[in-house]
This record gives C-alpha cells, sequence and structure tokens, in this order.
C-alpha cells in the first residue's frame, strides 16, 4: 500500500479542513501553503467539463497569454527561412533554421518546448507528425504556431503563452504560474485562464460547463472550488 510523506500529509491536511472554496482569492492562498517540495512547483488549474470529446462539435481548445508568465523559461524552435527566419531570431527564438532542424529532429534531437513554423515549411514538417504530435510540439495554425507573423509567435511564448485542450476524460489542465509567485500574480493569472477557458464553451456542450474545479502544486493535494460560485465571479 503506497504511503504518503510527512509533506504530503501536511498538505493534505490543510486541503481536508479548507473543504470547499467559493472564493478563488482563498484557493490561491491555501495551495501556496501546500507547495513543500525542495524546488519551484508549478501551480495547476485543473478542470472536468460536461463537453463529450468524442464528438467534434464539442471540442475545447484555446490559447492564452498569461499576464505574468508561466515562470518557466520557455526554448523557441522556429522552423522558417529567408527574412522570416531572421525575423524570429530578432524577436528572440532559441533556435532558428528549416530542413537542417528537421533533419535534427529526426536524428533524435528535442532541446525544445515550443516550435513555430511558416506555413511554407509545413510540408517538411509534416514529416514530424509521429515524433512531435505525442509531445504536443507539433505547430497547429489554431494555436497560432503555423504563421507568418513569426515575431509575434515568439514574443508570445516567451511572454507566457498557453495552450489548453480537453482530454480524452473531459479534463483540461493549465499551469498558472510557480509557488514562488506572490498570490496577486496566481490569481490574476488563475483568472485569466478560467475566463478563456469559459470562452471557449462549445455551442453544444449542454447543462453545467465547468462540472469540478482544484487548483494544485505539483506534489501537493488538489484544493476544491466551487464551479458555479468562481465562475459566476468572474462574470459567466
Amino acid at each position: 500500500m503506497k504511503r504518503h510523506g510527512k509533506r504530503y500529509r501536511a498538505a493534505a491536511d490543510i486541503a481536508r479542513q479548507a473543504g470547499q472554496i467559493r472564493d478563488l482569492a482563498e484557493a490561491v492562498r491555501i495551495v501556496k501553503q501546500t507547495a513543500h517540495a525542495k524546488f519551484d512547483e508549478t501551480i495547476v488549474v485543473s478542470s472536468h467539463l460536461g463537453v463529450d470529446p468524442r464528438h467534434s462539435d464539442q471540442l475545447v481548445r484555446g490559447t492564452v497569454v498569461l499576464p505574468h508568465g508561466t515562470g518557466k523559461s520557455l526554448r523557441v524552435l522556429v522552423l522558417a527561412k529567408g527574412d522570416k527566419a531572421k525575423e524570429a531570431e530578432e524577436a528572440g527564438a532559441d533556435f532558428v533554421g528549416a530542413e537542417d532542424y528537421v533533419q535534427k529532429i529526426q536524428q533524435g534531437w528535442l532541446d525544445i518546448d515550443a516550435i513555430v513554423a511558416t506555413p511554407d515549411m509545413m510540408g517538411e514538417v509534416g514529416k514530424l507528425g509521429r515524433v512531435l504530435g505525442p509531445r504536443g510540439l507539433m505547430p497547429n495554425p489554431k494555436s497560432g504556431t503555423v504563421t507568418f507573423d513569426v515575431a509575434k509567435a515568439v514574443k508570445e511564448l516567451k511572454a507566457g503563452k498557453i495552450e489548453f485542450r480537453v482530454d480524452k476524460g473531459s479534463n483540461v489542465h493549465a499551469p498558472v504560474g510557480k509557488a514562488s509567485f506572490g498570490e496577486a500574480q496566481l490569481l490574476e493569472n488563475a483568472r485569466t485562464f478560467l475566463r478563456e477557458l469559459m470562452r471557449a464553451r462549445p455551442a453544444a456542450a449542454k447543462g453545467a460547463y465547468i462540472k469540478t474545479l482544484t487548483i494544485s502544486a505539483t506534489m501537493g493535494p488538489g484544493i476544491t472550488l466551487d464551479p458555479a460560485t468562481v465562475t459566476a465571479d468572474l462574470g459567466h
């Protein structure tokens, strides 16, 4: 039988005593108390949605730039040529290239967190589908990572742009910062994400949209929130 360590049990006690929270600010305050790991834990907002992702008209997907970033410095690769490659370099991309990086990835190189590609490079990028797809690295027009405006794409990613998508179990998870962030920063990031999640509600979704809502640190227990109250406070 699996046994949790003292730190987790202490954090779990805090979560149990808190019960279901009706105020997002209070949940942020509590989740910071549960982050006891020796590293800077990521704070994640998770929700179970009232959608059926098996139906294309009920898929939930979107992107949002968090006001205070994610706390993680992304390594961005831009696959582009000519002037667009120069634009990417000037915008702060960590790696810029074309067929040379496609070949490098085919050989096993994946020291990156995001890839931006110009539309004319997608013929080459398509060869990497089996490698990049499972890792969530495949450029996609819907997420703004297939574009000729590479400078904007790079700057948004560096500024804290995240992508969210409902999984097969109708769940969505999104990082909203680090445990070292101030409460105000985490709160603003969480509110920004939740507003975007609400805007992404499919027209075909019926009944309650956000059925459950929790916020947690990487190694900590989930702090349960009341979805109806939280979303009402956000203006939805």
